[in-house]
């Protein structure tokens, strides 16, 4: 059995080769996304570098996944802020959504514009406890219904609204879904009903928005959500299978050029003894997406998040000479940095800044507070300070001389004192970005592509130079 797995990023199509019989990867290439124009010029491209690479291929099963133009944009609206609003959140970026803004509470006539201005493609609509709070969702729904916009909606909140919301989406022309409550009880989440919801409207919108239903055709399987597939390989490398232990707790970065995914298999469990746990309970295999952070199509909002200043010294280069380079890159996402030339000191610098911002507002917040019975600390999410593994996903990190180097953005420093960022970790490079090539393999042989992903997990020293480095074709 050979199979050929495609991601159509939202930068570069990934094509990557695989033997079952062998278990093992035969090849990978990539090309430049033509989203603008058709996805299958690069498609084609991509596998036309790849035979060039490995010879004749021909393959038993096609399986693809996409994140093209950035994936699906999402507007999570809930009842209470640190509560639904973040259950919304959780769901939505497990299934591969991009949450570009919630809100709680009805929302305002202002707010209203501000969603038809966002344009989103899902709006996921929660609120309320089962048996608890029904009018918030009752009126945001109908408010919702009459804002101008063709997105679908998700209702995922007090079971009790089910019939209102029923009446309130028969008369409102749009695609309106009602599913189980994200958090039927307190302190209880139920995310899988809402992420299945958003995944199903991902596949049916992906495939028009983003011209891939050629590709469809092509495959008996369904077009994955790229998060998806890459969270569903790392739960797989983490948990193992029935028959085969996994690796255990581990933190990956996929810098992208769009986004910046940050995903954790762990409890998060307070490392500390004197420690009392706020807000929600957080899952163990959890993915956050900051769709402000990557490095070509969100270089602009990187540099003003990280500061050009701040890059500058960084890396020594110029602020006018940083703004420029990040210009470029904004107006033609296929620009390469040459290697061993000042833009590339400038990309891996960028790279740094986005991993140590987004791996930032992953990681659980320790704070100190003071009770009757002395000193003791809060901690709102996960606690990955004992995390033993970072793992680097991703085109710029993949292709550095020195990818630990960037990765060391990810492990705690003093001036990040209060985020629970991993203190010691080991590096790995996933060398060949196969993550998502093996979340979609493992959906039909997780033992092959459990096997496959120990074998590309390549480890990384301080010092990288020197190190055999993976042909990758481009």
């Amino acid at each position: 059995m050979r199979y050929l797995t495609v991601d159509f990023g939202s930068t570069y199509t990934k094509l990557a080769a695989i033997d079952a019989t062998e278990a093992r990867v035969i090849g990978v290439a990539s090309a430049f996304t033509t989203i603008a124009t058709d996805v299958m010029v690069g498609f084609h491209a991509a596998l036309n570098l790849l035979r060039e690479h490995i010879g004749a291929f021909d393959y038993d099963e096609l399986l693809c996944c996409s994140s093209a133009g950035g994936g699906l944009k999402m507007v999570a609206l809930g009842l209470v802020p640190e509560l639904t609003s973040k259950a919304a959140k959780m769901a939505a970026e497990s299934a591969g959504a991009k949450v570009v803004r919630t809100y709680a509470y009805e929302i305002s006539a202002t707010e209203q514009a501000e969603i038809a201005a966002i344009n989103p493609d899902i709006v996921l609509l929660c609120g309320g406890t089962d048996g608890g709070n029904k009018d918030v969702i009752v009126k945001n729904a109908a408010l919702i219904c009459k804002t101008p916009g063709d997105f679908s909606i998700i209702a995922a909140g007090n079971k009790s609204a089910s019939r209102e919301l029923e009446e309130i989406f028969k008369h409102s022309g749009k695609d309106c879904v009602i599913t189980n409550n994200v958090m039927p009880a307190f302190g209880r989440l139920d995310t899988e009903p809402a992420r299945n919801a958003i995944r199903d409207i991902f596949i049916e919108r992906i495939i028009d928005a983003k011209g891939l239903a050629a590709v469809q055709r092509m495959t008996k399987h369904e077009i994955m959500p790229t998060p998806f597939a890459v969270l569903k390989g790392c739960e797989l490398l983490s948990l193992g299978t029935d028959k085969t232990s996994g690796i255990g707790d581990f933190l990956a970065v996929d810098l992208g050029g769009a986004t910046t995914d940050v995903y954790s298999m762990a409890k998060g469990a307070p490392s500390l003894s004197n420690v009392l746990v706020k807000g929600l309970p957080e899952p163990y295999a959890k993915r956050t997406v900051e769709g402000d952070l990557g490095m070509r199509y969100s270089a602009a909002f990187l540099l003003e998040e990280a500061g050009a200043r701040n890059i500058a010294d960084a890396c020594g280069i110029a602020e006018d000479e940083i703004v420029a380079w990040v210009r470029k890159c904004v107006a033609d996402p296929g620009t390469l940095a040459p290697q061993n030339s000042r833009e590339r000191a400038l990309d891996e610098t960028l790279a740094g800044c986005a991993i140590e911002i987004a791996v930032g507002r992953h990681c659980g917040v320790l704070e100190q507070i003071y009770t009757p019975l002395g000193e003791t600390y809060t901690l709102t999410g996960k606690d990955l300070s004992e995390t033993p593994r970072v793992i680097g996903i991703g085109g710029v990190i993949q292709n550095s001389a020195s990818p630990a180097k960037i990765l060391r953005h990810a492990v705690f420093t003093v001036k990040n004192t209060g985020r629970m960022f991993p203190k010691a970790p080991a590096f790995l490079l996933d060398k060949r970005y196969i993550f998502s090539a093996m979340g979609l393999v493992g959906m039909i042989d997780p033992e092959l592509a459990l096997a496959i992903m120990k074998q590309e997990m390549h480890p990384l020293t301080e010092d990288e130079d020197g190190i055999e480095k993976p042909e990758t074709v481009r």
